[in-house]
C-alpha cells in the first residue's frame, strides 16, 4: 500500500518544517554537567537528553504554584450554605441520644 511510506516522508519534512529552540546534550554531559542544566531549563531553555544521538528525555521546569492557590476560591458561588445550617431538625438530637 504504501502508507507508511509517505507517512515518514511527511513525518521528514515536518522536522525540516519546524525546529522548536532546544539544546540536546548527550547523556554523559547530562550526568556529568546536571546542575548546570537545570539552572538553564528553569530560566526557560528546553534541553534534550539524548542516548547515542536519539532523544529520550527532556528537562523542564516544574511549575511553581501554591498548591492551595489553584484550590481557594475555585468553588467560589457555587457552594452556599443554608440560613438555618446550624438548626438541627426537630427530633434528630433525640433520635442519636442513647437510653
Amino acid at each position: 500500500m504504501g502508507g507508511g511510506r509517505h507517512s515518514r516522508k511527511l513525518a521528514k519534512l515536518a522536522s525540516y518544517w519546524y525546529h522548536p529552540p532546544m539544546t540536546q546534550v548527550g547523556m554523559h554531559e547530562a550526568k556529568t554537567k546536571l546542575s548546570q542544566l537545570v539552572e538553564r531549563a528553569e530560566s526557560g531553555e528546553d534541553i534534550v537528553i539524548a542516548r547515542r544521538g536519539k532523544p529520550v528525555a527532556r528537562l523542564v521546569p516544574v511549575e511553581r504554584t501554591n498548591g492551595m492557590a489553584r484550590v481557594r476560591g475555585s468553588m467560589r458561588g457555587q457552594i452556599w450554605m443554608a440560613d438555618d445550617f446550624d438548626e438541627l431538625p426537630e427530633g434528630f438530637a433525640e433520635a442519636f441520644e442513647a437510653e
